[in-house]
């Protein structure tokens, strides 16, 4: 099974766009968007979910209220204001803070929550509140930490693992589509692209399928590594500038860190010729090969609008751009399908950092 990731330094590059027209390029391919915090391929694809599977990661902290003694352990300890305190069951107005968190120093009183806790204390006791303060955690602050959970000295608090999104199987019309959806506030990790590359494997092996096509995560963490890790090429594409250099370059290491053959592909390079040339260059020199350029064309934001892909949408002018692309990557895939195991593995020798040539 051969796997090709389209890689960016940072986000905005146009990889989605590029691994959207690969998919309809190459046919018979399965898709995987591993980008799950801005999952965009499902724009252009319009997939029909078929199958659909939880994910959960991480923690979260739960008060149960009847085993509450209203303490406030929980809220001076939490440093993430995630604890509120509640005058009443219907109360839907909350003082986040640390409980007795001030010390008197006078200083900021005005911003400090330990203050401005106290304060709101006072005026509902003044005001008659009617029984003992309820304490809540709010699931979009909490951060999963435990700590509330380790000094509760009544043990009134779960730690449930928390719900963060799903792992979704589409149909589309140039394939199978796998993709994610986390739920707002969840934190992202490799974990979940781990998740939808190998759902991506098995549906491709179920549905006698050699190739995935991955549009990866873009920077350079966990989520990258996940996507980037055991393919059998990468893409990186970036834009000429300055900064789009340095990205390519930090991207790059991550891919050398791990052997993965890589190619460079400098899009809107019409824009600044001078630098494309500069990248270009400094890639060769670092053993990376330039699989193409693809230009600026105001056709790139029509097909979005149409919610199509660049080459559905036309034949002419960066669509040829992409068919030259896909035609010198899908080359390097069909002889690395014939290669021996032997010659996979010198392809994955890291070679020396890869350095600006400005």
């Amino acid at each position: 099974m051969r796997e090709l990731v389209v890689i960016s330094g940072k986000g905005g590059t146009g990889k989605t766009s590029l691994a959207a027209s690969f998919a309809v390029l190459a046919g018979n391919a399965v898709i995987a968007d591993c980008d799950v915090d801005a999952a965009d391929l499902p724009l252009v694809l319009a997939p029909e979910i078929r199958r659909r599977e939880e994910f959960r990661s991480g923690h979260e902290a739960i008060i149960r209220q009847g085993d509450c003694i209203r303490c406030g352990v929980c809220a001076t300890y939490c440093r993430f204001a995630a604890v509120g305190q509640y005058s009443g069951e219907n109360d839907t107005s909350a003082s986040r803070g640390p409980h007795s968190a001030c010390v008197g120093c006078d200083f900021c009183k005005r911003s400090c929550s330990g203050w401005t806790y106290e304060i709101l204390r006072e005026m509902w006791e003044a005001s008659g509140g009617n029984g003992p303060p309820v304490f809540a955690i709010d699931p979009l602050a909490c951060e999963g930490c435990g700590v509330c959970v380790r000094f509760c000295p009544v043990h009134a608090i779960d730690f449930a693992e928390r719900a963060c999104g799903e792992c979704l199987v589409s149909a589309t019309r140039c394939g199978p589509l796998v993709h994610a959806r986390l739920w707002a506030a969840a934190e992202n990790s490799g974990r979940l692209v781990s998740l939808v590359r190998a759902q991506a494997r098995e549906v491709a092996q179920n549905t006698g399928r050699e190739l995935v096509i991955i549009d990866g995560a873009p920077g350079i963490g966990c989520p990258v590594i996940a996507s980037l890790t055991g393919v059998t090429a990468a893409l990186i594409v970036t834009e000429p500038t300055v900064s789009g250099q340095h990205d390519l370059e930090r991207v790059a290491g991550v891919a050398r860190h791990f052997g993965v053959p890589t190619w460079v592909c400098v899009n809107k390079w019409d824009l600044n010729l001078d630098m494309t040339e500069k990248i270009e260059a400094a890639a060769r020199q670092q053993k990376m090969r330039v699989a193409g350029r693809v230009r600026y064309d105001k056709a790139v934001t029509a097909a979005q609008v149409a919610a199509r892909t660049i080459v559905e949408f036309t034949t002419e002018g960066v669509a040829s751009d992409l068919r030259a692309l896909w035609q010198e990557m899908d080359g390097y895939l069909n002889a690395s399908a014939a290669r021996p195991a032997s010659d996979h593995e010198a392809m994955r020798k890291p070679t020396v950092e890869l350095r600006s040539s400005t």
